[in-house]
This record gives structure tokens, sequence and C-alpha cells, in this order.
């Protein structure tokens, strides 16, 4: 049996606990492959519950993802990011869920925000045409995830499960930019990109041990377009910005993770905070096609902040999300 196969018999629950868990062993003790990881995510993608988005809307779609596991403490970055792209005029299709490694997952910080996220399959794709952004929660989207959760927290280590989050958008989305806690993965995560058709894509993973593009250091990636992959490195220096440690972008729980954000996109806070959030954001819209190049990015990110856009167009989401459960 190829590993599609067997992911197929893991997935219909037709593996007994002991065969799963060697499944999953042998695979991190070989390492998985951009194969694996591909062919794993592409029958998670078809075990999920979809959003029936429109063919247009799909082709819009980005997710500004990572896969956790970095342990670094930070604010609740990437969120943010899909946030203020969403003001920006993107589609964002945020794939998440609450904390798992971390002390705020997307989840809980979206929450008390005052965004609603018991939202019906339809009323999420209703959410994402009237504000472009959307959370999917993956928890209510990945139903035979119930069976294959003991079995994977059986194991001591990691499993491809830890991974395989990110590249399994049940909205569809083909861009993305997506955050790694190692580098090592990220060039069979764009392996795994090209082979699930993205369209384009940054992966990322600072060395600092951060699955987001960091202040502190360089960050390597890999950009994935039209079945290609270049990597390099990104330091934000060469993009204007003064470098801040680790310690300069930490957050805590969701309630002061959600005021950072806020404060952010009400012109409050200006420092690292506010440049992280830049910065990646500068990288997402380049992957979303917006922007010719990462300073017209900046700019851009920049802008929908300091023209009242973010702060503006959140309190929208807030509305709709809350308008949209109440016709549940």
């Amino acid at each position: 049996m190829n590993i599609k196969q067997q992911f197929e018999k893991l997935f219909n629950n037709e593996l007994s606990e002991e065969e799963a868990r060697r499944l999953l062993v042998e695979l991190y003790e070989k390492g998985e492959s951009g194969a694996d990881i591909a062919a794993a995510a592409q029958v998670m993608r078809e075990h999920s519950v979809k959003l029936p988005l429109s063919e247009a809307l799909r082709e819009r779609a980005i997710d500004v993802v990572g896969t956790g596991g970095d342990k670094s403490g930070s604010f609740n970055i990437s969120t943010t990011v899909s946030l203020l792209l969403a003001s920006a005029g993107c589609v964002v299709a945020k794939h998440g869920n609450r904390s798992i490694t971390s002390n705020s997952g997307s989840a809980d910080v979206l929450e008390v925000l005052g965004i609603n996220l018991d939202l019906s399959v339809e009323n999420q794709v209703k959410m994402l045409e009237e504000t472009g952004f959307c959370f999917i929660f993956a928890m209510n989207h990945h139903p035979a995830m119930k069976h294959i959760m003991p079995i994977r927290k059986s194991i001591a280590h990691r499993t491809i499960f830890n991974i395989l989050g990110p590249l399994t958008n049940p909205a569809g989305a083909r861009k993305y930019l997506l955050g790694v806690f190692d580098p090592s993965f990220i060039r069979r995560m764009a392996e795994a990109l090209v082979a699930l058709d993205a369209k384009r894509a940054f992966v990322v993973s600072s060395h600092d041990g951060m699955d987001e593009i960091s202040l502190a250091t360089t960050t390597a990636f890999a950009y994935v377009e039209n079945g290609r992959i270049s990597e390099g490195e990104i330091d934000p220096e060469t993009h204007g910005f003064k470098k801040a440690p680790k310690e300069a972008i930490l957050g805590g729980d969701a309630t002061l993770n959600a005021e950072i954000t806020r404060d952010i996109f009400y012109g409050i806070e200006m420092g690292p905070k506010r440049d992280i959030v830049l910065l990646n954001a500068a990288y997402a819209l380049f992957a979303d096609g917006s922007v010719r190049d990462i300073k017209e990015g900046i700019e851009k990110a920049a802008n929908a902040i300091d023209s009242g856009r973010a702060s503006a167009h959140l309190e929208k989401i807030v509305e709709v999300s809350q308008q949209l459960a109440s016709t549940c």
C-alpha cells in the first residue's frame, strides 16, 4: 500500500490503533517527504467538511497560517495579519484552532475580539463574501480527527499531523503565507504545496525558531509559484525595519493578545509588534498577488492601519459575525 492508501484507511478508521501508531511512527523515523505530506494532506482535505465557495471566490482565497509548535510566546501574529489583509481587500479563509502549544490560539483571540465563530458552513461563506474574512474552525471541519487524535496523543514525539493542518484548508485556498516551526520542513512543505496545486505561497521559518517572519534575525523561505520553487532569506533590515529581540513581540493569554491586535489597528502600538505585522502582511500581500513587490506590500499594510480601515473593518467583521450567528 502506498502512503495515500494507508491514510485513506486511517481516515476511514480501518486501521487498528497499533497499525495507525506504526504508520505515524515509521513516517516520523524515516522523515516525511514532500510527497508523503502532500498525499496525507490530500486525504485529509477529501475527508473535511468543505466550504461551498464559488470558483471565483476560491481563486481569490488566501490563508495566513502556521504549524504552531514554535513555543515563541508571541502574540497572535498570523491572526492579526489575516484581519489586516481582509481590510486591504483580500479574501482571507483563515483555518485554525484553539490553543494547543501556545497561550492563545487563533480561535481564542478571535472570540475575545468579539467575532462569533459558531457559524454554519453557509454562514461562513456569507461572512467571506460580505467581509473578505472567515474563520474555519478546524475541529468542526475535520471529523475524522476524533478517532485519530487519541492515537496521535499516545505517541511521545510529534507526528505528521503537527504539520498537516495548514495544508488542509476546507475552503480550498490556493494562496498561502505558511509558517513552519523548523526550517528543515520548508522545502518539503513547498514541494507538498506544488503537488497540491498551490498558485502562490511563501513557506517561512525564522532562524530564531518562529513559524513567522522574524524581526530578531533572518528568516528562511521557499516561494512557490506556478509549480516552481525558489528559496532565499528575508532580512527585516533590508525592508527598512529595525531589528528587535523576540521579547519585544511577546504576548500572553487571549485577552492580552486581542488587546495587542486592537492597539496595532487603532494606532496605539507603533513599535516592533506593529512592525512584525507589517513585515508578514507584506509577504502575504505579495503571495496574494495584491502588490508588485514587498515595498508596496509594506506601504499597503501600513496605509490600511493608518487610514483607519483596519480598525473599522475589524468592527465590521465582528458585527457581521454576530448578525449571521443570530440567523443560524
